[in-house]
């Protein structure tokens, strides 16, 4: 099949090359004497390819399409009906909603209101009486880590092999560390710990500069060489401080080159540039 289709057929599964070549010579066979005229059979056909186009651009194009093992080709076109539900803020959800930006995914919003959520009945159907809930399809999950290493694992970004996934771990623990520090102070200590919190920050932001200079002189990702949900987390912490702490990376030049790069990936920086995130309050209530 010349041109663009053919293209894409070749990028295909195994399985799937199999069963659209099995049908395209089932409807090219078939003709008028099945009552179905030509002309319909291949926009029937043009649509499918057009589906395997859009599942191949929701892929990171340097890793590829998934492996085949499903008998279906339909199987491997799903649109996940991700929901967030969470508050009018990035919070614990940015990271989360960065990376289904970043990858091509789609999402719903479930926005509740500080009012809405002090009546108590969502609440009190939460797992853990807290938010955010995440729902894929008919999988819910709570804990903002739960979601991102279940996406991870769904998306393939979660290193390429057991140690990487060992080190992606050991990063957004490292992650996790430094946002309870940042969540304490600024809900609980904010005018009287600014100051030693500014002062020790350098120290906690080293671990991560250490880490890039690890891992090919800072030149790639955290974590090996595919981006991992560990990079989004790390990078929603980072672009927070840059806010709440101006200049503090100064003085970590792979840090500073690191946000750059990652947030110049075409539908990362278009997402950190839409309304939506512009206009989402970084830390809740607090105005920083």
């Amino acid at each position: 099949m010349p041109g663009a289709a053919g293209a894409t057929l070749n990028l295909l599964s195994p399985t799937c090359r199999t069963q659209l070549g099995d049908w395209a010579h089932s409807w090219g066979g078939a003709g008028r004497d099945e009552g179905v005229e030509q002309n319909s059979k291949y926009k029937t056909f043009g649509r499918l390819l057009a589906s395997c186009c859009a599942w191949l651009l929701r892929r990171d194009p340097d890793r590829g399409p998934p492996s085949s093992g499903s008998s279906s080709c339909l199987s491997v076109f799903p649109v996940p009906p991700y929901t967030i539900v969470y508050f009018p803020a990035r919070g614990r959800c940015e990271a989360l909603r960065m990376l289904l930006a970043d990858q091509g995914q789609s999402w719903k919003e479930e926005v509740v209101t500080k009012e809405a959520w002090q009546q108590g009945s969502l609440k009190a159907s939460c797992l853990y009486g807290q938010l955010p809930k995440f729902q894929d399809g008919d999988l819910t999950l709570y804990q903002s880590n739960a979601i991102l290493r279940h996406l991870g694992r769904s998306l393939g970004l979660y290193g390429k092999d057991q140690r990487e996934a060992a080190l992606v771990d050991m990063v957004n623990d490292g992650v996790e560390d430094h946002r309870k520090r940042c969540g304490h102070l600024i809900h609980h200590n904010y005018e009287e710990g600014k100051a030693q919190y500014v002062q020790e920050l350098p120290g906690h932001l080293k671990p991560f500069e250490t880490l890039l200079a690890q891992n090919q002189g800072g030149q790639a990702f955290i974590v090996g060489d595919q981006i991992s949900f560990a990079d989004y987390n790390l990078l929603d912490l980072l672009l927070a401080h840059q806010v709440l702490v101006p200049g503090c990376l100064d003085t970590f030049r792979l840090l500073s080159a690191y946000v750059a790069r990652l947030s110049a990936r075409p539908k990362l920086k278009a997402f950190l540039a839409s309304p939506e995130h512009v206009n989402r309050p970084i830390f809740g209530g607090r105005k920083i």
